[in-house]
């Protein structure tokens, strides 16, 4: 994998120049690391280093002679506590990389992204890769859906009634693989796998406001099975200094027996009290379709900036789950993720600096 490395450092050297001469090339990342304590209200309680979805990237962007624009970014993630993704050793793990037009129809690209549905937390995702992230209780067991999906063609329209978009993607399949089945001689035949996902979104942005409502559903041979989800989120700067959020989110699935539907709704927002200073804090409630299994979330956080591209911050999370609920505030984006104790509270304390080039 260093080969690999070495290879893609050595071939970007090289490609730049070329391709600057056409296009507007841009090299970019961010290193995210943090120091954790962990406690999940049983026998773990530990210190850990933890790389929170670092990355290197790169954006290229061409204008064309009919007006249109095309664009492709390449982006990875990058370990910067052990130098690997997981316990495989693997270093570089794709994140948004993707290709497409652009111009007065809107924007269409295909690759694999964000979802829009997991887009649609961006009003309230004060937290975002760190202890306390809102993904501890909204993306849990087989409700999945803050998704990067693979094999993904999605539609953004253009700006409209000062501030609308509009954004519908279809994610064609998760493999290249065939899905099987027997016939009645017994001999394998091929079939269409049914694994698609539909998303649909709805998103305002301008001036102090900031609001996204998306749906989406995932076929019943996608990974985690056949679900729908709905969120609406929405954020106000009060001042230009108070930002106050809040966020719904409805998930379901098809087998309700084994996997029980789920809502998730709270509040969240920062304040910032000095030039270079802020502080945010969050509470959202999981509330599941079943007896004892709920969870609040709580966070707190400080965050000071010593440069336009370099913050440090302290976080102080937890998680009050209910006996049949082992959720933590530390598993979502980050490669520190140690599994909760189902009835017991689980509390992180993280210490992080994120530097972003």
């Amino acid at each position: 994998m260093k080969k690999t490395l070495c290879a893609l450092a050595v071939g970007a050297t090289l490609l730049t120049p070329a391709l600057a001469m056409a296009a507007d090339v841009k090299i970019y990342g961010r290193a995210h690391v943090s120091l954790d304590y962990l406690d999940d209200g049983a026998d773990y309680n530990e210190v850990g280093i933890s790389s929170n979805s670092s990355r290197l990237g790169f954006k290229v962007e061409q204008e064309l002679e009919n007006g249109m624009t095309v664009f492709c970014q390449i982006e990875q993630e990058v370990n910067f506590a052990s130098g690997s993704a997981d316990d495989k050793g693997v270093d570089f793990a794709t994140r948004d990389t993707f290709v497409g037009l652009k111009g007065d129809f809107g924007q269409a690209r295909v690759g694999r992204f964000d979802s829009p549905f997991k887009a649609a937390r961006g009003p309230i995702n004060f937290f975002g890769d760190m202890v306390g992230d809102v993904r501890n209780v909204t993306r849990v067991g087989n409700l999945k859906f803050d998704e990067r999906n693979a094999n993904t063609i999605e539609y953004k329209s253009p700006k409209f009634g000062n501030g609308f978009n509009v954004l519908g993607a279809l994610s064609l399949h998760e493999t290249n693989s065939p899905s099987t089945e027997l016939d009645a001689n017994d001999k394998v035949i091929k079939k269409d796998r049914d694994d698609k996902a539909y998303d649909l979104a709805l998103t305002y942005k301008e001036g102090n406001v900031d609001f996204a409502a998306a749906y989406e559903h995932y076929e019943e041979e996608a990974t985690n099975g056949e679900r729908d989800g709905f969120r609406i989120a929405g954020a106000y700067k009060i001042t230009p200094d108070f930002n106050l959020g809040g966020m719904y989110q409805f998930l379901q699935h098809d087998n309700s027996t084994v996997t029980p539907d789920a809502q998730v709704f709270g509040v969240a927002g920062e304040y910032k009290f000095a030039p270079k200073t802020l502080v945010r804090g969050e509470v959202f409630y999981r509330d599941v379709d079943a007896d004892d299994a709920n969870s609040t979330l709580l966070a707190v956080g400080l965050e000071h900036r010593l440069d336009k591209a370099v913050r440090v911050y302290g976080n102080l999370a937890t998680v009050i789950n209910d006996d049949k609920s082992n959720l933590t505030p530390w598993k979502e984006g980050r490669t520190n993720s140690v599994s909760g104790v189902a009835g017991e509270n689980s509390l992180g304390l993280s210490l992080g600096m994120r530097y972003d080039f």
